[in-house]
């Protein structure tokens, strides 16, 4: 790459104009690369050249969040298309494979939980989540929900009802637990049944967070009938057992609403100056089977945002999940486009549809009621969170509210297995898909001897690497940049990250503090004294919930490495018996003991043990085996 394209266009405007002028007036979807080369949003057009062209006109109405990416673009890049609809699908699949930083509408709300099934492994798990994380392609993701309560309740039901793994990880290595012999599961920790039988079984349960209940229990009755006719009486009453399952189950979950048996979906939403908290029910046969909330930022008009939220949501969904009637509270600007690809996937006709009157406007109106109470509990969260930035600000003189916040905690025993945490608050909320762990590498901090003022130091040079290998990477406004830092410790902690921070010129860009736990003193560079503060304020409370974050993170992956060392300290011992293959055998027999009583046979069927090596495991265990 060249200097000048590392260059944001909105610097250099004679090669902005040129690179818009190149743009099409047609279809398709536009890609916007930063300094790095990396996508930082991906968007689609019905025209595209006039569509990006209003990133960079000056008085054109934009959020803060997209002002802030059209500041960091340094390269704009198009794909055309014939038709809008294959610039919404095509838009669909690049979001998904590539991202893209800013291009979060529906933000990761952690107090949502979504179900997930592991479709990818051959006896999927059913787990309930809060991070909607696509490790692998073929895993789903069902929600969010805006009961977790419920949904814990659902799942156990469904764990009763049919037969599943009821344990993460086995009890026993060579024979199955209690619950396979109370016919609670079929014995996957031993393969007891085959992975496509057991796929049959969470396939029914998919169905039932599908919201397709009713259509299990008809399948169920069926199958029952079929029993019943061959004298597989035992078949049959099992069966009848899982129906009533199902019907209890629904009974508690399902609202009756007076309709026909349309499947459809309503969606509405109610927003302020800064959030739109949207709801989406989910009619099935009459009935409410499914009510999801999402969050999204209020910048955008009430359609395109409803839009959004729709185009993201049966993103992923099956074809089965797709409704065939979709009413909104608002007219989406592209509601044929919508509707035409759903209708492909769907295999038949979908119809989106704004309602005026009668029952479904009054669906609709209860929709929109729903989305208004979690508007104005988010509104109270909010209030709280911004009087306790004010506080801050206050407390620590800054010119703006620190709305991303970092906090850095040291975790060991004794030097020994230290790990450093990085948590970051944003607008008061914890932020999790920004927390990182470190593994200290400073070769001084060993067992016995510890050092967190070094340990400090390192972690705060690797978080800025990147702004010291290259000054001229943006600091106001970039979304990577924290208002503030929080040390959790006194003089001595905060002395040794400021020092790191004024070798490479980066003090004077940030605001550095520390906490000190037992009297919750503030400390600021240079003073030796804290600062005046009552620890039950709203400011210094903020900076206590920041901190307590970072010394659970820090002392949970601290556990984490110990006991992964503790579980490989013997298979060190083993020549040959490097760090992956020691991970292929706990992954397979889960601990030391289980490798132990192994047989060589039984090592050898470990993907990367060969006969040799497995027979020196054995040996290494079982010394007096290979005496003569």
């Amino acid at each position: 790459m060249t200097i000048s394209a590392q260059i944001p266009l909105l610097k250099d405007p004679e090669r902005l104009e040129s690179r818009l002028a190149e743009i099409p007036p047609e279809p398709g979807v536009y890609f916007m690369r930063d300094g790095n080369d990396r996508i930082i949003y991906i968007g689609k057009s019905r025209k595209l050249r006039s569509r990006v062209r209003s990133y960079f006109r000056e008085g054109y109405a934009k959020s803060e969040r997209i002002a802030t990416m059209a500041k960091q673009v340094s390269e704009i890049e198009f794909i055309v298309t014939d038709t809008e609809a294959e610039a919404l699908a095509l838009e669909a699949n690049l979001i998904k494979q590539h991202q893209p930083y800013f291009n979060v509408l529906l933000k990761d709300d952690k107090k949502y939980p979504y179900v997930c099934i592991t479709w990818s492994e051959d006896y999927p798990r059913i787990f309930i989540t809060r991070k909607r994380q696509f490790g692998k392609e073929k895993d789903k993701f069902y929600g969010p929900y805006t009961d977790a309560g419920l949904l814990r309740e659902i799942l156990r039901i469904s764990k009763r009802i049919f037969a599943l793994r009821q344990r993460p990880q086995p009890l026993f290595k060579d024979r199955p637990c209690l619950n396979y012999d109370m016919g609670r599961c079929p014995g996957v920790c031993q393969q007891l049944i085959s992975p496509e039988e057991y796929r049959k079984t969470v396939q029914k349960v998919a169905m039932v967070f599908q919201g397709r209940t009713q259509e299990l229990i008809d399948i169920l009755r069926e199958q029952m009938q079929k029993s019943a006719e061959a004298l597989n009486f035992e078949s049959a009453a099992r069966i009848r057992d899982q129906i009533a399952g199902l019907k209890s189950l629904t009974a508690d979950q399902k609202v009756s609403l007076p309709d026909d048996t349309v499947s459809r979906d309503a969606i509405a939403l109610a927003a302020d100056a800064q959030h739109a908290c949207i709801q989406l029910f989910q009619i099935r046969a009459g009935q409410l089977v499914g009510r999801l909330a999402f969050v999204a930022d209020a910048q955008a008009e009430p359609g395109a945002i409803l839009q959004r939220v729709l185009e993201e949501h049966y993103q992923t969904a099956d074809a089965v999940e797709i409704p065939i009637e979709i009413l909104v509270q608002h007219e989406l600007p592209e509601t044929e486009i919508l509707a035409d690809v759903l209708t492909q996937r769907k295999g038949r006709k979908v119809t989106i549809l704004a309602p005026q009157r009668q029952t479904k406007a009054e669906l609709i109106e209860m929709v929109e009621r729903n989305a208004q109470y979690e508007l104005q509990r988010m509104q109270k969260l909010s209030d709280r969170n911004q009087e306790a930035m004010q506080d801050l600000a206050a407390i620590l003189d800054l010119p703006d509210l620190p709305r991303r916040i970092e906090g850095y905690d040291i975790s060991h025993i004794q030097g020994a297995n230290a790990v450093a945490s990085q948590v970051v608050f944003i607008d008061g909320i914890s932020a999790k898909q920004h927390y990182r762990h470190y593994k200290i590498k400073n070769p001084t901090v060993t067992a016995g001897h510890s050092d967190d003022f070094a340990s400090l130091a390192e972690v705060i040079q690797r978080r800025f690497r990147k702004y010291i290998e290259d000054p001229q990477l943006p600091r106001a406004g970039n979304p990577d940049w924290p208002d503030l830092i929080m040390i959790d410790g006194g003089k001595g902690q905060l002395s040794s990250v400021v020092a790191v921070l004024q070798e490479h010129n980066l003090l004077e860009d940030l605001r550095v503090v520390s906490l000190a736990k037992q009297r919750e003193e503030i400390f600021l560079p240079g003073e030796s004294q804290p600062l005046e503060t009552d620890a039950e304020q709203p400011g210094v409370q903020l900076l206590r919930r920041l901190r307590d974050e970072a010394h659970r993170f820090a002392v949970t992956f601290h556990r984490q490495q110990r006991s992964d060392k503790l579980k490989r300290s013997r298979l060190d011992e083993i020549p040959g018996l490097g760090h992956h293959r020691q991970k292929q055998l706990l992954g397979h027999f889960r601990s030391v003991d289980y490798i132990r009583q192994a047989t060589p046979a039984q090592l050898a069927e470990v993907s990367g043990i060969g006969p040799r090596l497995a027979q020196e495991i054995y040996d290494y265990f079982h010394p007096s085996s290979g005496e003569n």
